[in-house]
């Protein structure tokens, strides 16, 4: 079973829509063979999603399945409430207003199938409210007030109400979105589980670049999942999923935050978790983690506004400042003198009640082990930018620059620095990190641990090749897989 769409009686349904399966309702509830497939997507067009209606136990009974059915019950609950759907909508406003503008009357209905609508101009606006509100078949109203479109409400059509003039463009919309979803992985034996990769063309500095992700979406096939790169419009779709992996740069107040917690709550497979992301973005937290925990790291303070003045005698200059939530070599700064000390630890701490800032420890090179579900994948060492004392040289709005790297198995890896880089990553979780640290003579100190660390074509795969990616796919996928088991 790949794709069934299920409606109430398939002699009556107008759409002929080519390699899908078309199932009754009633069919699809009671026949055992339905109950005993664990793979295949449903798409649930029933005319009617009201609560214990046929429709509302299609999906409810396709998620119990693993059959992650479009919609979702929780997609139907959002449907029965105007004022949730309003509240999912207010970040559209924008949007809306330019969508909607040229239309001369004061109320208009938009029909959105499967994402699209027939006038290409709203197709934007189509994608937007169906990632928001994931079903099949919508009709979104608006009415204008005071100059000002509002969304008043989007409600399920049945494919009977489709105008004819609609129904060839339904058709093609439905074809092109299952062909999307599923043309690579007919090729290839039917896959398992669907992965979905979150991703941002706009960010300027990934932690994976284009390279790495066409490696990663192979990788995933060939451990037997149908792989999307996704963006953040998506947050919608996320059930239609088995596992969300991050490569995007992550932050608490940040939309892959969000994207964690969903996915989390919708029982993915999530990598970065969201508690990997709440303790690796904070050093104030890992400071007192390692602290407790007698891992070596530099000497540290944790300044407040009350013990400002003990900077100087506890670390010494220079020393270095850190935003708590910097990442990236962003949001840290060296201090070299007493006057610039006062207006930068001045400055953070507007920001924020603590600030770390920890003892300079000048080397040529940084270290970075790379971590999985407490397995080192990879070492690397990040050599500091030409004339600068980080990776990474930033310099007003031109482009950043960094230093060279070198890529170590793990065998030429020095054993110390191994063992304490697990002993700190552990302490985070069983996710994906990547421990820096320093080293003095033969001495290892921990900087902190990241989540959601560097992968790049050309850099840190460059002893395992493309292992590494299958490496990091076949953990997501045993994850899927233990977790379906236990349910």
């Amino acid at each position: 079973m790949s794709i069934l769409i299920v409606v109430d009686e398939p002699r009556q349904w107008p759409l002929q829509i080519e390699g899908v399966t078309l199932v009754s309702a009633r069919a699809y509830l009671t026949d055992p063979a339905y109950n005993e497939s664990h793979s295949g997507k449903v798409f649930n067009l029933c005319r009617s999603y009201r609560y214990q209606s046929l429709g509302y136990y299609v999906s409810l009974l396709a998620e119990a399945r693993g059959h992650k059915p479009l919609p979702r019950v929780s997609t139907i609950e959002d449907l029965q409430s105007r004022n949730l759907v309003r509240l999912l909508t207010e970040g559209l406003e924008d949007l809306v207003q330019r969508s909607l503008a040229p239309i001369k009357s004061d109320e208009f209905e938009l029909s959105i199938y499967f994402g699209r609508n027939v006038a290409a101009r709203y197709d934007s606006l189509c994608q937007h409210l169906f990632h928001l509100v994931p079903a099949p078949l919508l009709r979104a109203s608006f009415r204008r007030r005071r100059g000002e479109w509002r969304v008043q409400g989007i409600r399920p059509i049945a494919a009977n109400d489709i105008p004819e003039a609609h129904k060839a463009f339904v058709i093609e919309s439905a074809s092109n979105y299952f062909e999307g979803r599923y043309r690579r992985a007919r090729r290839r034996a039917e896959p398992r589980f669907d992965l979905a990769i979150l991703h941002d063309p706009e960010n300027a500095e990934p932690p994976s670049n284009a390279r790495a992700l066409a490696k990663f979406e192979r990788a995933a096939e060939a451990v037997g999942m149908a792989c999307e790169l996704i963006q953040r419009e998506d947050i919608g779709r996320l059930a239609e999923f088995d596992a969300l992996f991050i490569r995007d740069t992550t932050f608490v107040n940040h939309y892959t935050y969000r994207f964690a917690r969903r996915a989390a709550a919708e029982g993915l497979v999530v990598i970065d978790d969201p508690e990997s992301i709440l303790r690796c973005s904070n050093k104030v937290y890992l400071a007192e983690l390692f602290d407790r925990y007698d891992v070596p790291v530099p000497k540290t303070l944790l300044v407040h506004k009350g013990n400002t003045d003990q900077i100087v005698s506890t670390l010494a200059l220079p020393c270095v400042l850190k935003r708590p939530d910097g990442a990236f070599s962003v949001g840290v700064k060296k201090v070299e003198t007493p006057e610039q000390l006062k207006p930068e630890v001045s400055a953070m701490l507007e920001d924020s009640e603590l600030v770390v800032a920890q003892e300079w420890l000048p080397t040529d090179f940084d270290w970075r082990v790379g971590i999985l579900d407490r397995r080192v994948l990879y070492v690397c060492k990040y050599y500091m930018a030409r004339g600068h004392w980080q990776v990474v040289r930033r310099e007003g709005e031109g482009k950043p620059v960094e230093g060279r790297s070198v890529t170590l198995s793990v065998g030429e890896a020095p054993a110390e620095l191994l063992k304490i880089s697990l002993k700190a990553a552990n302490l985070i979780g069983d996710g994906f990190y990547g421990v820096d640290l320093k080293q003095v003579g033969e001495r290892f100190f921990v900087v902190e641990v990241n989540d959601n660390p560097s992968v790049d074509a050309g850099v840190e795969d460059e002893v395992l090749k493309d292992a590494l990616y299958r490496e990091i796919m076949g953990t997501i996928v045993r994850r899927i897989e233990e977790r379906k088991r236990t349910r």
